[in-house]
């Protein structure tokens, strides 16, 4: 991983884990709102497998990163990663921090106790939404990052002085898919493609001002948005998880 790379990595605070050689062989699935790198299928599944690990995990109103370790061997065994528009002060860049290349790894906990983790608030944009970066705040791109530790297919965590800064999705239209599906395997239509890039644009900032400010351009392009998800007869698996992450603007705006 280069002579920068570290080993061990904070999470914040005291916990840490170490860098092993064994990523997960689980295909990420985006949902519009956040990714989930997990084995269960359904609400009930996901209980269970919250139940048998450690490790990060949503409290009440509090939806921080989630990072699911096994108690046996302490090695990662699932994720769930929220994206920064879900939050109210998060912020869109349209640059990428510089990526180290990505080497496939996985986690070992140093200890098996729980801990908590904050989300990333900075979302950053590659042209035409190749890649996806989600930053813990600005600052980490005032300097370059360390390592980029493939944890999953496609999905990198970001590493800057020794923790965990971000994470990272790459071809983020392939991995389009409703809560706990998994994504088609046939690669994403074109028009898929472009209405991620539609859908992304209405719900972050500027445009997102605009639709909450009732702008009609904008109200028009949200309902433009659903109509062409709504109507679009290939590709249905990601169509339907781009409608869901515009409904709640569509029902409260877009009348």
């Amino acid at each position: 991983m280069g002579a920068r790379m570290t080993t061990k990595l904070s999470f914040g605070g005291d916990w840490h884990a170490t860098v092993t050689d064994g990523p997960l062989h689980i295909t990420p699935r985006f949902t519009g709102r956040s990714v989930e790198v997990a084995p269960y299928t359904d609400g009930a599944e996901r209980e269970r497998f919250f139940a048998s690990t450690f490790g990060s995990e949503p409290w009440l109103w509090d939806m921080p990163d989630v990072f699911r370790f096994d108690p046996e061997g302490r090695k990662l065994v699932g994720a769930e990663l929220q994206m920064p528009y879900v939050a109210a002060d998060a912020e869109t860049l349209t640059r990428l921090p510089v990526m180290p290349e990505v080497q496939p790894g996985g986690l070992r906990a140093d200890e098996a106790r729980d801990f908590r983790t904050d989300f990333c608030t900075v979302l950053c944009r590659a042209p035409g939404d190749t890649s996806l970066g989600c930053l813990r705040d600005p600052g980490v791109l005032d300097k370059p990052l360390d390592a980029c530790i493939g944890i999953a297919p496609d999905m990198a965590l970001l590493i800057q002085d020794g923790s965990v800064v971000g994470w990272s999705l790459t071809d983020p239209a392939r991995y389009l898919t409703p809560t706990y599906t998994d994504p088609d395997p046939a690669p994403p239509s074109p028009a898929t493609r472009r209405l991620l890039t539609e859908c992304l644009d209405l719900v972050t900032a500027p445009l997102l001002d605009d639709v909450e400010g009732g702008d009609p351009a904008a109200v028009a392009r949200l309902r433009a948005a659903d109509e062409a998800l709504r109507t679009q007869h290939e590709d249905r698996r990601r169509a339907d998880a781009l409608r869901d992450m515009i409904a709640t603007y569509l029902k409260d705006y877009g009348s």
